[in-house]
């Protein structure tokens, strides 16, 4: 019994795509592999900075949540996103820890752009705590890397371009 699945590739070798639970990796091939007696297509992609590699089905691309690098109209509304006042909720740490993990995990930049924002310090970074530390660096590790991508600059450009709209007084 060998199935032959084939979907239509909208990923080309050589692009850089977003995956929500890793983030921003190059898709460097697009191949056909034999598993379980079914021969699939899969989009292979790599993390330089995890030192990973990814095998998405291609049937499951979408469902993954593969995306394409954010447009610069997306781009744009995460980084008006920063500008805005932090929003943090009077709840659990714990419960306010999961959501953030969530919206990181989501993948959308505006989501991420929230967190980072919700969890900024300015100065006195004595007042965060070790999850809340991992957690602020881990989304701005994300928005810094899409943003750098959609913008051709490098990543630490874009973490400081990040900063320096955080660090702006809100009006």
């Amino acid at each position: 019994m060998n199935k032959k699945v084939t979907v239509h590739n909208p990923y080309a070798t050589g692009e850089y795509v977003v995956y929500p639970a890793h983030g921003v990796g190059k898709v460097t091939d697009v191949t056909k592999q034999n598993i379980a007696g079914s021969e699939l297509e899969l989009i292979v992609v790599n993390f330089d900075k995890d030192k990973m590699t990814l095998r998405i089905p291609m049937a499951k691309a979408t469902a993954s949540g593969l995306r394409k690098i954010s447009t610069n109209e997306t781009m744009s509304d995460a980084l008006t996103t920063l500008k805005g006042k932090a929003k943090v909720k009077k709840v659990m740490w714990s419960r306010r820890a999961q959501e953030y993990e969530n919206k990181i995990n989501s993948g959308s930049p505006v989501a991420i752009a929230e967190v980072i924002r919700d969890l900024h310090r300015n100065e006195n970074l004595a007042d965060q705590s070790y999850s809340e530390r991992q957690i602020y660096e881990q989304a701005l590790d994300r928005l810094s890397n899409e943003y750098a991508v959609c913008e051709n600059i490098s990543s630490a450009e874009a973490t400081q371009k990040i900063l320096d709209i955080l660090t702006k007084p809100v009006l």
